[in-house]
């Protein structure tokens, strides 16, 4: 069967002193799969993008700010992750560095500085635990995850670096 996932981008905003993460709480529309959930930025990406043009394009819009120096940190196949069921490619960046003021909040909720430590406290996508120190630790090398999803739980966890 052909494997056709939705590609999409998560993006992670370092402050300047690189302490803490611009988060979006997931809070401004009821209907939303991700309500209540704390999340990065970004969305899916479109015919006639990049996954480069793909983050910026998507941090510019939901945070108004310009993306200055970004670093691709991983790779997720997240299988079964959406709504009913659909399959997602992702591609994680971290934002070391950018321009402007962000939003205090955007369409789909409060965004907000969080401690990178204290991450594990706030509520979101179980399987967000498994990579994110992957995401903000020092290691150069890039990861290459599956993270296969069913009724909204993680199933497993597995990655590679290189």
């Amino acid at each position: 069967m052909t494997y056709t996932p939705i590609i999409g981008t998560l993006g992670y905003i370092l402050s300047p002193d690189r302490t803490q993460t611009l988060l979006v709480h997931r809070n401004a529309r009821p209907e939303d799969t991700h309500l209540g959930k704390y999340n990065g930025l970004g969305g899916k990406m479109r015919s006639n993008e990049d996954v480069l043009s793909c983050i910026t394009r998507e941090i510019k819009e939901e945070a108004g700010i310009d993306c200055v120096d970004i670093l691709l940190r991983g790779t997720i196949n997240w299988t079964g992750f959406g709504p009913h069921g659909e399959d997602w490619l992702g591609f994680i960046f971290r934002i070391e560095r950018f321009c402007g003021t962000p939003f205090p909040e955007n369409e789909e909720g409060v965004l907000a500085w969080h401690p990178i430590d204290q991450l594990h406290l706030l509520p979101m996508w179980a399987g967000d635990r498994y990579f994110l120190p992957l995401v903000f630790d020092s290691d150069p090398r890039i990861f290459h995850g599956h993270l296969p999803y069913q009724d909204s739980r993680p199933l497993s966890w597995n990655f590679t670096r290189i």
